[in-house]
């Protein structure tokens, strides 16, 4: 297999976003915007990726934290593609093969793109060969300017070309295949006698063409791919690209969108077949949701474990937990980091849960507060109960037996536990351990005063 590296270029500000976070950082279905490439790049087999950063350098090298095949290379001012290009080329010592170039804002771009690419870069034993498309209206695109016979003669930036230059419709993705040593030696021969008077990576065609090496193009199919994000409105017209991508990859291995375009899944996602997922969906994070499970509308799932058969109802929310099989969970209700729920559980409506297990069986079918616990297996709680988990300063765990019956209206103030096979009545406040096989009742006794309403008229 011939080597194949990939330069990535991510230094810029990306001041057009009008942001504090710099262009490649903003998120785009759940992932970094210069994840994307990336991951293209990899999927066309390049083994060794540099990342030429610059502006919040540390905080792009962090979203790879510990991939062994991203290097980063620093560009301490932002003199151009062709200064870029040069200041990666550092991080290659000893690389010898294919490289690919492409920009850290094109999160459209294609595998398969990149790899139709290679192909025709290699069968045509080009030295260069960059990727175009024909746009009815490429303004703002550097022109692709070809010979007779095909070959690219030069690539012309809209500030400097002429009117006929400006007439031509295929133009320049930014996204190249490049032999090492060419690149090498071309990248010494730019200059920046330009309108921007910036280092170009469009004169490495000029320069091939001088020394009568080959130089090729190859229009994309999809022009949407080579699209780069430099402002909000792109950003907002990316991601619904990208979502309608993943979308439909979802639906084709078997899952079920009532409207794919307003369910919003973000990069990362796994779903089982057989799962039907309503309007409004909105499910990030390293979620996993098993096969025949019902999502309704305007649910919230983010980075949960579900397993096979669940029913989330509407609008409820779901953050880092785990559902076993069979579980229910809403409508409206929230399910906090920590909470782990066993299969045929029931979380109904209003219920909120944080760092809890629940054994099989049990359920909480509306306006709870469950937190810090473990409550065992056929657990019935009773509406209205609440765990008292906290006093002020520290938390506290709240355990319950299997085959408890908390009745309605019940604090339970922790640490407490309660055995199994116990009864906590109605209105009971909890203060102390309930031995199993119990009776808990705490109650202020009832008092009635006959005629007491007359009297007060």
């Amino acid at each position: 297999m011939e080597s194949l590296a990939s330069l990535l270029l991510a230094a810029g500000k990306g001041t057009r976003m009008k942001s504090g976070l710099i262009k490649v950082l903003h998120p785009i279905a759940g992932v970094p915007m210069i994840s994307w490439p990336v991951a293209a790049a990899r999927d066309a087999g390049s083994t060794t990726n540099v990342l030429v950063v610059g502006h919040q350098a540390t905080a792009v090298q962090s979203v790879f934290r510990g991939a062994a095949d991203i290097r980063c290379a620093m560009q301490e001012e932002q003199l151009g593609t062709g200064h870029a290009v040069a200041c990666g080329l550092d991080a290659l010592e000893g690389f010898h093969g294919t490289v690919l170039i492409l920009c850290g804002d094109t999160p459209l771009l294609r595998s398969e793109t990149l790899q139709a690419l290679l192909a025709f870069h290699r069968e045509q034993r080009a030295v260069l060969t960059v990727l175009t498309a024909l746009l009815d209206n490429p303004f703002g695109y550097g022109r692709v300017i070809r010979d007779q016979a095909g070959s690219v003669a030069r690539i012309v930036e809209q500030k400097d070309a002429t009117p006929d230059e400006e007439a031509v419709c295929e133009v320049n993705s930014g996204i190249y295949c490049m032999e090492v040593d060419f690149l090498r030696g071309g990248i010494r021969q730019i200059g920046n006698d330009n309108a921007q008077g910036e280092y170009y990576l469009t004169d490495l065609v000029g320069i091939a063409a001088r020394q009568g090496l080959t130089c090729l193009a190859l229009p994309t199919a999809d022009a949407e791919e080579i699209m780069g994000v430099n402002d909000r409105v792109q950003l907002a017209e990316a991601a619904r690209i990208l979502r309608r991508r993943i979308n439909q990859r979802h639906m084709l291995a078997g899952v079920t969108f009532i409207d794919p375009e307003t369910t919003y899944i973000d990069e990362g996602v796994t779903i089982g077949a057989d799962s039907v997922l309503h309007p409004g969906c909105q499910i990030g994070g390293a979620t996993i949701i098993g096969s025949g499970c019902e999502i309704e509308q305007n649910v919230t799932i983010t980075s949960c474990r579900i397993g096979n058969d669940c029913h989330i109802k509407a609008a409820s929310v779901l953050e880092a937990s785990e559902l076993a099989d069979d579980v229910a969970v809403g409508p409206m209700a929230h399910l906090r980091p920590g909470t782990v729920l066993g299969t045929h559980v029931k979380i109904g409506n209003f219920v909120e849960t944080k760092k809890i297990t629940m054994g099989k069986g049990s359920k909480a079918s509306h306006l709870t507060y469950l937190g810090d616990a473990e409550i065992g297996s056929n657990v019935n709680i009773g509406c209205g109960t609440i765990t008292c988990n906290y006093d002020g300063v520290n938390k506290h765990r709240t355990l319950i037996g299997d085959d408890v019956f908390i009745g309605s209206d019940v604090q339970l103030v922790a640490p407490v536990s309660v055995g199994r096979n116990s009864l906590v009545a109605a209105g009971t406040t909890v203060t102390s351990n309930v031995p199993p096989d119990s009776l808990a009742l705490s109650r202020v006794p009832q008092l009635n005063k006959e005629g007491w309403r007359l009297k007060k008229r």
